[in-house]
């Protein structure tokens, strides 16, 4: 990674953790993923932005493998996401193959644009929540 990647990440990652996850996580409405921290066994849950498309939920991690909920996610997949203020149960599936900038298209237009400008382009990772009926 090289070193503009790494202050960016560190700058967006700080910013996240302090001021825009703990604000957004309040609001009713705000799309959020659940997972278990590997190390705490803890409930983790991160403000997202994504789409449900049938039984299934897409979203696109805007720094991949080093996002903190992509790595509970690869030690336990089983999540829970809240839509529309009402939580489902789901398990995440890790995409390496899957194109996300492709996939940000067919998101909603104001997060895909959040993870582009935030994000690192080789970093971005698809995640699908294969959603528990």
């Amino acid at each position: 990674m090289s070193r503009d990647t790494e202050i960016k990440y560190r700058a967006v990652t700080a910013f996240q953790r302090r001021i825009a996850n703990p604000v957004t996580r309040r609001l009713p409405l705000q799309t959020l993923l659940e997972t278990t921290g590997r190390v705490s066994g803890l409930p983790r849950r991160t403000p997202v932005g994504g789409r449900r498309v049938g039984d299934s939920f897409w979203l696109v991690s805007e720094f991949g493998e080093r996002s903190q909920y992509v790595r509970n996610i690869a030690a336990d997949p089983r999540v829970r996401v809240r839509l529309r203020g009402r939580w489902h149960t789901g398990t995440a599936r890790l995409l390496p193959d899957d194109d996300p900038l492709a996939r940000l298209r067919v998101l909603p237009r104001l997060n895909s644009v959040a993870v582009r400008a935030l994000g690192s382009r080789p970093g971005l990772l698809t995640v699908r929540v294969d959603l528990d009926r």
